[in-house]
């Protein structure tokens, strides 16, 4: 920002101003505004404050969309996955045509922001057909032809709902479109129901494969189902309206996703497995539980009006729910029985058939019917609350019966059943852990029983110390609903057990995950546990941990230990170190508490103290040390190959740094000492990844796993030797940035101390110097002392032309005349040198010293155009700062500006800076010692595109495309008194356009001699063979070309208006050029001319327009 506080707070006595008299050229103008509205005063009248509070109020009135989480749930996985499947092509152009989007948002173009969304999409899209539907068709068979289309039309409809999300977040179209934005949310709510399971199955396939493809299909449908299918309040209709008539979905909606609901994963089972659908009874099974899963679902989602379409009779629906849900009972206890039961635990099952059939059927029937009919609370009276303890003791029994449960102890099963079913009716604690610890001696007396007398050595461990394990999980996971209902005195029994169980489960899960290697009695093969179990786990705890902590049954602090170390649990999925998860979790713990444990005090005054600022991130810090060894796994499996120490040093230091935005953003927003030592930790991290220099301790992580892998004989075998280079000079980089940074920062004081200042730019000028001469020139150590300088005037100069000092008017011109001189010398030098030490037969050494020649003069070239670009830009900023000083200092009112900039000045800073200005250096010494600016920034600029032209030439040839990269430098151009007197803002794009079209008009004739003399042509044009008629053409279709050029160049210097009947006769002549010639840049000349007609038309159109709104 051109007024931010940094700019506004420099030392008014160090400032050089450009002179305020005739002969100073005039950079702005206010003469009213662009868009026709008078400025507005500095302070509004009440009735323009009225009428502006009460725009503003229409403004906020339409209702936003208030799902904007729930659809980000379904699309942006989508659109991530989308974005993988097509790859760098579809990322490229859709992030371009978000940026264009976001540009046009930012200076307040809604309409046009809005169609470039959509163009970028579908842009999008169709770099998606070209990258994907080649691989897509060539990964399937010719007969899957049709199951390409189909999957490419789901692409088209995800980004299509991707679209209509995007749409919503318009405010203009609510306002102007309210019934538009109600259509297009039923569509988004219609149709992700719908498209979403598909491409979330999609993804599953590609990394597990079609064995279950039916079952995730399932499953992702009801997500969908709940989600978005559930009869919801629209955002855009009356909060009071509670009618069926607010719904966001209508009965046809809701109909047609209960059918996809219930029939889809059926019918994709059959075409993804129709050879085998109906080959035996397990799958007949199969196809069965497909149905009915999702119709029980479908059943208890009825209780939050999923069926509101069917009736809306209470009763009726009570009705459908009861009947219905009990043959979807029976059928799914049957076939899961069969699929799951007698297939997977038929070993566990000890009495003899058919009666272990009858036992099975009993438990697993009975079990779901209790189950069904508490969720539905028809267990009301006595009646149903005998017969339901009855049924609990009598599935109690039968399940004991069928694993084998002693006849001795078969009392136990039945009094725990009792208990069971009396707690549930009578909400009794005492029966509660009365059945807690009947069930604790059946599980034990099932695990000693099945697995303790196995000697089998497992992930480790011996399997008896896992039965132990187990028990203990299970005992602590079955009193932890029982420790819920105790009184809040007594809540930290609930907080133990759930932070036991939780580290119970992970040294289980990480034992089973981490050590199969170790594995005995064939086990190699098998995966013991798969990782969508530790999906499942984590899921399922954090769930339960939030509703914990929502209902109080768990304080701030126990919800902030649980949530770590289920989360912790996710590393496992990505590295596979035994002590990775563990390491996680103590980050984790170390990195949380400002988001989990003081986020009640947010809203209020009372956040972390500044002692406990400073002791968190002494943990954070100690935290990522211990955690070194994961790191360093983690950037082994990144690479492929051991890290660097400065890469991991570089990665500890950049994660500390992250880790310690919470504390700063959220509790020490204020304090700018923070955040700026914020910023040079970040800074310093990121330069080591990146630079990754070498660290001289051998001993400096003190780790046996990081010396062994150091240590390795096989890297030489595998990845070869490197040559290595010297990597001492990127300590001087990393310093030339943070010191930099510091200085930016206001850590170094450099705005108010001169001779501070000056050390300061003498320092980095000399450490960037040396480093880009030995990184880059190091074969030149004749010329480092030139580099060295070179660089040092121009830190000197952009530094003091930011800060100015007394002296510096009249030391910085010949700063810069030094610096210029230094380029003929260096360029020169660097050749001759090289040159001289060749001898005179070593001709096939010439050839190669000619080559390295070009290439390190072209390397010195490209240094000074960076520099001079630089100090262009430096020029260019400070104008463009003065010249609104200027204006504020005459008077003008900050609105014109701030109509030009977008950007409000800080009016009470500069109010400030003018009260603390000293008399004795005023603006007018200052303008007429300064009139140099302008000009040393129009030479600096003239000199880097000349430099950028030569280096073009020489390496691409004179590329055509080149010079609409070049060119935009001359936007730097400044307004002066000597060099470009005439020339002003209204003329700021004349450079650009007129430098276009002389490349291009130079190189077609070039391109036409060289053709014609040394191409196929040869002698012909000197006796008028085809390269006469060749050169003539091509000439002749140039010249053609000239004419829309010229106007438009006039007309971007003085802006006065052709009439239409010049453009229309010079744009046709444009089109020869186009068909008949043999050259690229008079085609090139030929495009730009209509271009430049016709946005020649249209600018002047608007300029008449405008004036004649003005009048």
């Amino acid at each position: 920002m051109l007024f931010d506080e940094s700019s506004l707070s420099r030392h008014p006595h160090h400032r050089a101003f450009i002179a305020s008299s005739v002969s100073t050229p005039s950079f702005l103008t206010f003469s009213g505004s662009s868009g026709g509205d008078s400025p507005s005063p500095l302070r509004p009248s009440p009735s323009s404050s009225s009428t502006s509070s009460s725009s503003v109020s229409r403004l906020q009135s339409p209702p936003s969309f208030a799902y904007n989480v729930r659809i980000a749930l379904a699309l942006i996985p989508a659109a991530v996955f989308l974005l993988d499947l097509g790859g760098a092509p579809v990322a490229v152009v859709l992030t371009v045509g978000l940026m264009v989007s976001y540009i046009l948002d930012s200076v307040r173009l809604k309409s046009a922001a809005f169609f470039a969304v959509w163009f970028s999409l579908v842009a999008a899209q169709i770099a998606f057909f070209a990258a994907a539907s080649s691989s897509l068709t060539a990964s399937s068979s010719i007969s899957s032809l049709p199951l390409t289309a189909l999957a490419l039309l789901l692409c088209a409809e995800t980004t299509f709902l991707i679209g209509v999300w995007a749409s919503l977040q318009f405010r203009w179209i609510q306002i102007e479109s309210p019934s538009i934005v109600a259509a297009l949310e039923r569509l988004l709510f219609a149709c992700i129901p719908v498209a979403s399971p598909a491409i979330f199955t999609w993804a599953i396939i590609s990394a597990f494969g079609m064995a279950n493809a039916a079952y995730y299909f399932m499953a992702f449908a009801c997500i969908s189902f709940w989600l978005y299918s559930l009869p919801r309040p629209s955002s855009f209709r009356s909060k009071h309206d509670h009618s069926t008539d607010s719904h966001i979905l209508g009965p046809l909606d809701s109909c047609v996703h209960t059918l996809y609901l219930l029939f889809a994963p059926v019918l994709f089972r059959v075409a993804s497995h129709h050879s085998t659908a109906f080959s035996s009874f397990s799958s007949i099974c199969d196809l069965l539980l497909l149905f009915f899963i999702p119709f029980l679902f479908q059943l208890y989602a009825s209780t939050r009006g999923a069926l509101w379409w069917v009736t809306k009779h209470a009763h009726q629906i009570e009705r459908i729910r009861v009947v219905n849900g009990a043959v979807a009972i029976v059928v799914v206890v049957i076939c899961l029985e069969v699929r799951v039961v007698f297939h997977s635990f038929s070993r566990y099952l000890h009495a003899p058939p058919p009666l272990n059939y009858l036992l099975v059927t009993v438990t697993m029937l009975g079990g779901a019917s209790m189950v069904g009919a508490y969720v539905l609370g028809m267990i009301s009276d006595a009646v149903s609350s005998a017969a339901f303890a009855a049924s609990a003791v009598c599935i109690s029994g039968a399940g004991a019966l069928v694993i084998g449960f002693p006849m001795l102890f078969i009392p136990v099963p039945l009094i725990s059943g009792y208990f069971l079913a009396k707690f549930l009716t009578k909400k009794s604690l005492p029966c509660y852990f009365t059945f807690v610890t009947l069930a604790s001696f059946m599980v034990s007396w099932f695990v000693v029983h099945n697995f303790w007398a196995l000697n089998i050595w497992m992930a480790g461990m011996n399997l008896k110390s896992f039965c132990k394990l187990i028990i203990a999980s299970a005992v602590l996971a079955m009193a932890v609903p029982g420790f819920v209902l105790l009184p809040p005195k007594l809540r930290f029994l609930t907080e133990i057990g759930l932070i036991g169980h939780a580290l119970l489960l992970c040294y289980i899960e990480d034992r089973f995950f981490n050590y199969t290697s170790v594995y005995y009695f064939g086990f190699e093969d098998d995966v013991m546990y798969p990782s969508y179990m530790i999906m499942a786990t984590t899921i399922l705890g954090l769930t339960m941990v939030r509703r914990l902590a929502s209902d109080h049954h768990i304080g701030p602090k126990a919800q902030w230990v649980l949530t770590c170390l289920y989360s912790s649990k996710l590393v496992m999925l990505f590295i596979s170190s035994k002590s990775a998860m563990w390491m996680s979790a103590v980050l984790l713990l170390a990195i949380s508490p400002p988001l989990l444990l003081y986020r009640d005090r947010l809203k209020g005054t009372s956040k972390m103290r500044i002692w406990q600022g400073y002791a968190h991130g002494c943990v954070v810090a100690v935290s990522v040390w211990f955690c070194r060894e994961t790191m360093f796994e983690a950037l082994q499996w990144w690479n492929g190959r051991p890290p660097s120490d400065g890469l991991l040093l570089g990665s500890c230091i950049l994660l500390t740094g992250i880790s310690c935005i919470p504390i700063v953003a959220l509790h020490f927003s204020h304090a700018q000492p923070a955040k700026r030592f914020l910023v040079l930790l970040l800074a310093l991290g990121l330069l080591f990844v990146v630079m990754q220099p070498p660290i001289p301790l051998s001993g400096t992580f003190r780790s046996e796993i990081i010396k062994a892998a150091r240590q390795s004989s096989d890297d030489i075998s595998i990845y070869g030797f490197v040559v290595s280079r010297p990597a001492w000079p990127s300590w001087l980089l990393i310093a030339s940035i943070l010191l930099t940074l510091a200085a930016v920062t206001n850590i170094i004081p450099v705005k108010y101390i001169v001779e501070l200042r000056t050390f300061y730019a003498v320092g980095v000028g000399i450490t960037l110097g040396i480093y880009i001469c030995v990184e880059y020139f190091f074969q030149a150590v004749v010329l480092y002392p030139l580099l060295v300088t070179t660089i040092v005037c121009a830190c000197v100069f952009m530094v003091f032309t930011l800060f100015p000092s007394a002296l510096s008017a009249r030391i910085l011109p010949w700063v810069f005349a030094l610096m210029v001189a230094l380029l003929p010398v260096s360029y020169l030098l660097e050749g001759q040198l090289r040159w001289s030490t060749i001898g005179v037969d070593e001709e096939a050494e010439n050839l190669t010293t000619l080559l390295s020649i070009e290439g390190a003069r072209m390397s010195l070239l490209g240094l000074y155009a960076m520099l001079f670009m630089l100090i262009a830009l430096v020029i260019k900023f400070e104008i463009s700062t003065l010249m609104r000083e200027k204006a504020i200092e005459r008077g003008a009112t900050p609105s014109h500006f701030s109509q030009s900039t977008g950007f409000q000045p800080k009016l009470r800073l500069m109010q400030q800076r003018r009260a603390s200005a000293a008399p004795a250096f005023t603006i007018k010494r200052l303008a007429a010692e300064a009139s140099w600016l302008p000009a040393v920034g129009n030479v600096s600029t003239i000199l880097c595109f000349f430099l950028c032209l030569v280096i073009n030439t020489s390496l691409t040839g004179g590329s055509n495309r080149a010079i609409f990269f070049l060119a935009p430098i001359l936007l730097l151009l400044n307004q002066d008194l000597d060099i470009l007197a005439s020339f002003g803002d209204r003329q700021r794009y004349f450079p650009v356009i007129l430098a276009i079209s002389v490349y291009l008009v130079l190189n077609g004739f070039y391109t036409i001699w060289k053709e014609a003399m040394h191409g196929n042509g040869g002698w012909g044009v000197g006796i008028g063979g085809p390269g006469w008629f060749f050169s003539v053409k091509n000439a002749a279709l140039l010249i053609l070309t000239l004419p829309n050029h010229i106007l438009f160049n006039r007309f971007m210097w003085d802006y006065v208006k052709q009439t239409d009947s010049i453009l229309l006769l010079t744009m046709p002549l444009n089109l020869p050029s186009i068909i008949i010639t043999d050259i690229v840049a008079v085609r090139i000349l030929g495009l730009l001319g209509i271009v430049c007609s016709l946005a020649q038309y249209f600018i002047s159109r608007r300029i008449r327009m405008e004036g004649m709104r003005y009048i």
